[in-house]
């Protein structure tokens, strides 16, 4: 095939499909930035929280969260980060070189469940939020009991489902300025309330020492007791949550279409800085507050909604970071699961299937069980899609080094992996039989699935002709990666290198919105060791709440002035 000919070929796929091209490649700023800001969102508030109410025990959820975290990012480093570096393509279009169109439809439907469910939850928080604001009682059963907070889910829903209709790439951009401003304010909240903890537990408004930090966390917050005074979860559950938690994007490879973009596998590393900010500290910042929220309104935890947790932790400020943190987080989500639709239903467009699921979600976010169950929903959903993720592991990974061929399907153009959908199949019965035989804790039964997954596709792949001599097909596709990259070389010949904004106008927004982060951080150090009696912490407090609200408002609207005029540049 000459040049021209590849050429017009290639123009007419779309650039999804294709391996990402090198001009394309980022930096590990990139994947920095990306994970702080999806890892540190809304549904910290709900997992934070939830470690209280399950009664896990102080010194479990400091070391259990640092074990737990680690392992999650070696995932990502070891699993992820390497299969996506060396194919440049997404989980999705690796899955059908390899099990054909009918896998891929099915695992497309795997993930509209799943991300619909997630973006529920947390348009469901959101509307905590907005339902405090109208004094509505908070929503602690399965179903809703007040019909004004079906109407506040609605409205939030249907702003959600429009904006990820149409306008899901300004949220995208929004979202990268979040996640700064989301550490800040995790960790202003939980300053904020600690006193009040501490005053509750010692008697004194002051921290002495680490000590004293233990005292206070197995006293009033990480009791190791459920609120009906039960012994709670342990070590190994706290470790096991940490690392399940997103076992659907490293054990599970759908952060293959993250990771396409890096430059060097390990970049995977750089997970951690979600892991820490968002799954560590975050979640400790969030228990905090809740346990706060708890003592200052003289009830349990369980008794409280993030809209409750938020307001008395932020006060005006809290209503922002839910509201924020749920919009941004349920948008990301409802587009992926509208991506996932228009795959199935390649006739409609995006905007069509996703308003369609769209509905489905919002009347879902209803429930408030989605976002009080978010522990276990999150870990079955792993444990739902970790078999693919097992699937592909053993093509790329264990393939070569046993002597079967990688893309064998693709070669003898199977539509229908009998093998894969096999394995998928029986990796569920597999998993969740384990759950029911109560074997082992099922925030570990991702691990065993995973791997018989990854054992039995391997058999039956090789029953079904993957040791078979495909010489002629590799050399033909290697044949092909090289006109591909012929190909994105002339593209990337033509395309405009990015500018860079060095104007004074956006070095002053910028300033000012670091500006604001710092003194939001100074009100709540303030509050935190500078509060000798409960009446300087109350009005230390009030001067905190007045200040973070401002200086929020200060940074969202300097940071994303200096975004637009980024934008502005390299359009």
């Amino acid at each position: 095939m000459s040049n021209n000919q590849s050429d017009i070929s290639f123009r007419d796929v779309n650039e999804e499909q294709l391996p990402v091209a090198k001009h394309k490649l980022h930096g590990w700023k990139h994947f920095a930035g990306l994970y702080a800001g999806e890892h540190v969102a809304a549904t910290e508030f709900v997992i934070g929280a939830t470690f209280v109410a399950l009664g896990a025990a102080t010194m479990d959820i400091i070391l259990g969260l640092l074990i737990g975290n680690l392992l999650a990012m070696c995932s990502w480093w070891l699993l992820t980060a390497p299969i996506a570096v060396e194919t440049r393509l997404s989980l999705y279009n690796y899955l059908n070189k390899i099990a054909g169109n009918s896998m891929t439809k099915l695992y497309n439907w795997a993930n509209v469940v799943i991300f619909s469910v997630i973006s529920a939850a947390m348009i469901t928080v959101s509307s905590t939020a907005v339902r405090f604001l109208f004094d509505i009682p908070a929503q602690l059963s399965w179903y809703p009991n007040s019909i004004w907070f079906v109407a506040i889910v609605l409205a939030v829903g249907s702003i959600v489902v429009f904006v990820a209709m149409y306008g899901f790439s300004t949220v995208a951009d929004f979202s990268k300025i979040c996640a700064p401003w989301l550490f800040v304010i995790f960790i202003a909240g939980s300053f904020a309330l600690f006193p009040a903890l501490s005053n509750h537990v010692l008697g004194s408004t002051s921290l002495g020492g680490w000590a004293d930090f233990v005292t206070i966390g197995d006293s009033s917050i990480w009791t190791g007791f459920t609120s009906d005074g039960e012994k709670g979860i342990g070590l190994f559950e706290v470790i096991g949550f940490a690392w399940a938690a997103n076992s659907i994007t490293h054990f599970g490879l759908i952060d293959m279409a993250i990771f396409r973009f890096a430059k060097r596998k390990s970049y995977g590393l750089f997970s951690g800085v979600g892991m820490f900010f968002g799954h560590y500290l975050a979640w400790i910042s969030a228990g905090i507050m809740g346990a706060g929220a708890a003592v200052l309104l003289k009830t349990t935890i369980t008794s409280l909604d993030p809209g409750d947790v938020a307001y008395h932790a932020l006060g005006m400020t809290g209503f922002v970071i839910i509201i924020i943190a749920g919009w941004t987080t349920a948008n990301a989500n409802l587009y992926r699961a509208g991506l996932a639709a228009q795959s199935i239903f390649v006739e409609q467009s995006r905007e069509k299937t996703t308003a369609i699921v769209g509905i489905v979600t919002v009347i879902i976010a209803c429930f408030p069980f989605v976002f009080s169950q978010m522990l276990p929903l999150l870990t079955y959903a792993g444990l739902l899609v970790v078999p693919v993720g097992g699937i592909v592991f053993a093509e790329h990974m264990l393939f070569p080094k046993i002597g079967l061929t990688r893309y064998w399907a693709k070669y003898q153009n199977i539509s229908r992996s009998i093998p894969a959908i096999a394995t998928w199949g029986l990796a569920l019965v597999f998993g969740f039989g384990l759950n029911a035989l109560d074997v082992m804790s099922f925030y570990y039964l991702f691990i065993p699935t995973w791997a018989f997954s990854a054992i039995l596709y391997t058999l039956l792949a090789k029953k079904y002709g993957a040791d078979k001599d495909y010489t002629k097909e590799v050399a033909a596709a290697a044949r092909e990666q090289q006109e591909i990259a012929v190909y994105q070389a002339e593209l990337a010949a033509n395309e405009k290198a990015p500018v860079i904004d060095n104007s004074s106008i956006s070095k002053i927004l910028n300033a000012i919105s670091t500006v604001s982060l710092l003194i939001i951080t100074g009100f709540a150090c303030q509050v935190m060791f500078f509060s000798e009696s409960m009446d300087i912490y109350d009005a230390n407090k009030a001067q905190f709440e007045l200040y973070c609200f401002i200086c929020t408002i200060t940074y969202f609207v300097s940071a994303y002035m200096s975004l637009k005029r980024h934008k502005a540049l390299n359009n």
